[in-house]
Order: C-alpha cells, then structure tokens, then sequence
C-alpha cells in the first residue's frame, strides 16, 4: 500500500470544502450520461438497514423526551458507554460538528490532516485559530485537538490507548480532544474510543446515517461527560431530533445481528473494490470497508470517463491525482462500473 502523505501534502493551507453527493453538478457535467446515476461519492452504506413500519404517531406528535432518553440508553449500550448521561442524541454528525465550537473554550485548534474538510471550517467560523499537522502527539500543545479516527479519506486508524493517553495529557492542561467516529461501526468495536469514557475533555462524535445507510434520517450521537452532554441538549433545544429518527435509530441500534453480518459483507466489498480498482491502474491508499482511496496520475481523465458513464465519485480539487470510491449497491452497479473502468469482468466473492 503506498503511504497516503505522499498524495495528499500541503495540509497546512486552507482548503474548499467539499463533499460527496452533489449529483445536480455532476449531472450538468455530463448531460448526456446514462441514468440512473451510480453515486459512489457519499461513503454512505448502499445496503441500508430495513426500516419496518412505523405507528402513525411519531408523524403526528412531537418527539417526547422519554423517547430521547431510550434512544440514549440504546445507543450507550450499542456503543460501549457505561452512563447514558453521557450520550446526547443530535440530528446528525454534522450539526454536531457545527454546534461543538460553540461549547468548547479555547482560541488555538489542531486538526491531525489531511482530513474531513468541515472540521476547519466550522472553527475557523468560529473565530477560532486552525493549525492542520501531521503527527498526533502535536495535538498535545492545542486548546483543541481534533481527530478523525477512522479517517476520512485514507482510512487511518489510531489505536484508542494513544488517544487515551493524549487526552489524558491535553486535560492535564486544561485542553480538549475532539475524536470524530463518524466510520468507526464498520470496523470492530475495540477500534472506538466509546468503552473507555467519560474521559476529561474528550467529545466523541458518532454517525447512524453511514452505516447504518440511513443518511436522511439525520441522527447522530455526542459522547462525553454528562456536563457536556447536557450542556449540548440544551443548545439544541427541544424536539432537535426527530420521531422518525428516534423510533428508527432504537431498532437499528439493537439490531447487533444486522451489524455483525454487515461488518462481514461491508469488508468482501471493500476487497473486491480494491481489487477492480488495482487492475485499473490505480494505486489503493487506504479507506474504510465504506470507502476506498485510490491514486493515480490519470485520475482526473478517469473520473471524467466514469462520469459519462453516469459514475459519480468524490474528488480532491487540491489534488487531482486522488479519487475516492464507496460501494456499489447491487450486481449490475458493479458491473457497470467493471465497464466504465473497461477492465474484465467481476465477480463477488
């Protein structure tokens, strides 16, 4: 595997945000690609969690707050946390990741790069000084330090002891960590932070929508000492999450038998992914089993081809060289893709 630093330098400058999912521009791009459109920009799970009906009441009432707490409750079991107090149910990672800077003191923020644009953003909207660096133990010397674990893009893992070390270190002065799990349910639970809270300063955000491949049901979980938590409801306010949500987040999250065979299939994916992608000429950097990074110096030709072909893929305006992939759904979107690629046929398993 080639070491992903090598594709992805100048991670100190400010970078556009960008994100996957954006099918109207690439849809303007190629007008003339076939449909339906093949989106594997998003990193989202393709094969999501079957929803079975729901009562008529979670869309005619407002979300009880006894329905919020049992939601706490699953998700602090499914994830590993000893106190539900210490789990705060969000409409989504992503409104986490605007709302955290809002709550956490301190002017100087480490982000450990290249990663997730929006991080950056959100703290340097905030007024806040945003240094991106390369090694963890340099997140030590910041008010906040944030990390992505796993990381998005090149799937880097960091072992949980490193981060608990770290935080131990950054409370002693005072200072928070910022730990963004957004992939982690895909990888086993040894890989997450979770079990190992409340820990001093850590805030530790946790996505449904992608693994669970749910993305429109807009939830999220923070974990952190129940002050924080508590202090996150408030700013959210009343009703934040919705019934929908809370209704369909308890049953998955109990579903530990869907995630279990999920993980297994999700992996088979990610393999067989690699393994087209490497007979086209690409070089794999890394991923997740949702998503896989690949490099290449014709990358920006073969986006473009895949593109015609109705292929949509995430792309790095800093770095055209980098391509990043998520799952096909189904046979026929893995066969379409083999052909986009015009490499010879595939097959699972």
């Amino acid at each position: 595997m080639s070491d992903p630093t090598t594709w992805a330098k100048g991670e100190g400058r400010a970078s556009p945000v960008y994100h996957g999912g954006d099918l109207a521009q690439a849809r303007a791009r190629h007008p003339s690609a076939p449909t339906p459109w093949i989106d594997l920009s998003t990193g989202i799970n393709p094969h999501a969690w079957p929803i079975p009906p729901l009562a008529a009441d979670v869309w005619r009432r407002l979300p009880e707050p006894r329905a919020v707490a049992a939601l706490e409750r699953t998700a602090a079991a499914a994830f590993g946390v000893a106190d539900a107090g210490c789990v705060a149910a969000v409409p989504g990672t992503q409104a986490a990741i605007q709302m955290v800077p809002r709550l956490l003191p301190g002017g100087r923020v480490g982000i450990l790069g290249f990663t997730y644009q929006e991080h950056a953003h959100v703290w340097r909207a905030a007024g806040r000084t945003v240094e991106i660096v390369d090694r963890l133990e340099d997140l030590a010397g910041f008010d906040v330090g944030l990390v992505v674990n796993p990381n998005n893009p090149d799937g880097r893992v960091i072992e949980p002891a490193r981060l608990a070390i770290l935080a131990e270190e950054m409370a002693a002065r005072g200072h928070r960590l910022v730990v963004d799990e957004a992939f982690v349910d895909v990888l086993s639970d040894a890989a997450s932070l979770a079990s190992r809270l409340p820990l001093p300063g850590v805030v530790v955000l946790r996505s449904f929508g992608k693994t669970w491949g749910l993305a429109g049901v807009r939830l999220g979980f923070v974990l952190a000492e129940a002050a924080t938590t508590a202090a996150l409801r408030a700013a959210f306010g009343p009703w934040a999450v919705s019934g929908p949500a809370l209704e369909i987040g308890a049953a998955a999250l109990a579903d530990r038998a869907w995630l279990e065979a999920m993980r297994e299939r999700l992996g088979e994916d990610a393999r067989r992914l690699d393994a087209l992608l490497a007979s086209a000429g690409l070089s794999i950097l890394g991923g997740t089993p949702l998503f896989r990074l690949a490099a290449g110096e014709g990358a920006a030709g073969l986006a473009d081809r895949l593109g015609a072909h109705g292929i949509h893929l995430r792309r790095f305006p800093h770095d055209p060289r980098l391509l990043r992939f998520g799952l096909p759904e189904s046979e026929p979107e893995w066969q379409r893709l083999t052909d986009a690629l015009g490499v010879g046929p595939t097959s699972a398993g």
